[in-house]
């Protein structure tokens, strides 16, 4: 259809279309609002009401195995997909290649996995302190 071909509607008829539009806006956020204000006290649903100590607690254990698992995987040797040495290895068989774009290319990820390891190990004796916390603290049930 064209722009021609429409008819169009009276002003005062947009106006009023517009008017009935922005009340019924208007109310749906006076309700939503006085939802959110029910005078219960409590924290909105998405703010955090405390650290997440228990939480943390809870998951520890399987952190430490994840970050064990990770660290064995980058310490590998050249034959474990994922290890640091077998990285080495295609950056080494990329130059002998004369690949300098493939070669420069894992030479990035090479230099951010050995980033890795230390990072890692760094988390691990953080973690090792958080659960030695969690034991003496009934795991995290009491502050």
């Amino acid at each position: 259809m064209s722009s021609t071909s429409r008819t169009r509607m009276p002003a005062a008829s947009r106006t009023r279309t517009t008017v009935v539009s922005l009340m019924a806006v208007g109310a749906l956020l006076g309700a939503a609002g006085a939802a959110s204000a029910d005078g219960t006290g409590k924290q909105p649903s998405g703010a955090p009401t405390g650290d997440g100590a228990k939480a943390l607690c809870k998951r520890a254990p399987k952190i430490d195995q994840r970050i064990d698992r990770i660290l064995e995987r980058l310490n590998g040797d050249a034959s474990q997909r994922g290890s640091i040495a077998r990285l080495e290895q295609r950056v080494a068989n990329a130059k002998s290649a004369g690949h300098t774009q493939i070669e420069a290319y894992l030479n990035d990820r090479l230099t951010f996995r050995r980033s890795l390891a230390p990072t890692l190990e760094s988390r691990q004796k953080d973690l090792a302190d958080v659960q030695k916390w969690c034991t003496s603290h009934d795991d995290g049930a009491k502050s």
